[in-house]
């Protein structure tokens, strides 16, 4: 198999048909692959004049193959179909990279997961679920030098971000209902550390401009929810803006305890839709975003940093507003 002249790692993919990726695995016995591919590669290595390159040598050595899905240890959190959809695009892309994803999680305070991945060098690069103000992730990842992108918007500077474009989709559907004619509106929302909370409310507040508002905030579970739309409907407002779809979900059964009809007793909106809403009747107006996409997105942008490419520092992926009959 020696023709005499040396071979490269490219050599090695292509004549055992298989990545140069895979190679590295083999040669460097890190990251997933089996144990019969493995000794194929050292195999035919060892039958041929392979002779690796300094460089490539390097990279077989320093490289987990590994990226990492950062995500809120809340157990409400880590079930929304979001992180869900937003996982599997992460996943999807990954694949296609021959990488495999790590999940860990962080609480408030705790970020001990995320440290325990990157000081024992578990991952190659890192995806934040999400952004929070004063975000003691995003310090420590600076800090640490591992490539990472951020799934949400940040202020801190110099950190790559890929997110929907919140504001100017709660703004538009905001203005839709002004159009609509309703003359005093709630907005109730969730936890205000988290930086998309905040971007929502800002589009809601831009869109209904005139308008006289109610604003409820760090409504986390059911019986807050239930009061601020006890207060609502007391106060004769005739429509009520949701946040995301489990506020929203929390708020029409509030509804239906208080025996107020949706349209006719009060129109509800939700600032994010997903399959949490799909069966109420009727339908619900909402924001539609990709989470498949986002994920897909900030894998690829993870990726190119990885790989020493330049990579957009922000990203802002589209939506689409859908009236149904909740604000009829």
């Amino acid at each position: 198999m020696d023709n005499g002249k040396a071979k490269t790692i490219d050599d090695v993919a292509r004549d055992l048909k298989i990545s140069k990726s895979t190679v590295s695995r083999a040669i460097s016995g890190k990251g997933r692959i089996s144990a019969d591919t493995r000794q194929k590669v050292l195999d035919y290595i060892e039958k041929s004049n392979y002779r690796p390159n300094p460089m490539a040598k390097g990279l077989s050595e320093s490289r987990t193959f590994n990226v990492g899905w950062v995500v809120p240890g809340n157990d409400y959190m880590t079930s929304l179909y979001f992180y869900q959809r937003c996982l599997q695009g992460v996943i999807n892309t990954a694949i296609k990279a021959d990488y495999d994803v790590l999940i860990t999680t962080i609480g408030e305070g705790d970020i001990s997961g995320l440290k325990r991945i990157t000081e024992n060098h578990k991952v190659d690069g890192v995806i934040l679920g999400r952004t929070l103000y004063k975000d003691a992730a995003i310090a420590y990842l600076k800090a640490s030098r591992l490539p990472f992108v951020v799934v949400g918007s940040t202020e801190e500077p110099g950190v790559i971000q890929v997110d929907n474009d919140h504001i100017s989709a709660c703004r538009e559907l905001a203005s839709i209902l002004k159009m609509k004619g309703v003359k005093k509106v709630a907005f109730i929302g969730g936890d205000t550390e988290l930086v998309v909370t905040d971007s929502r409310l800002r589009g809601f507040k831009e869109g209904m401009t005139g308008v006289r508002t109610q604003i409820y905030m760090d409504c986390d579970d059911y019986e807050k929810v239930k009061r601020s739309v006890t207060e609502t409907v007391s106060s004769g407002a005739d429509c009520i803006v949701c946040e995301d779809d489990r506020i929203c979900q929390m708020v029409m059964e509030s509804l239906k305890d208080l025996e107020v009809e949706v349209p006719s007793g009060i129109k509800v909106a939700s600032f994010y839709d997903s399959k949490l809403l799909e069966n109420y009747k009727p339908q619900i107006t909402a924001l539609k975003y990709d989470p498949l996409e986002l994920g897909m997105r900030a894998c690829e942008t993870l990726m190119d940093v990885i790989n020493g490419k330049k990579a957009e520092k922000r990203q802002l992926l589209g939506y689409e507003v859908t009236l149904k009959g909740s604000t009829q």
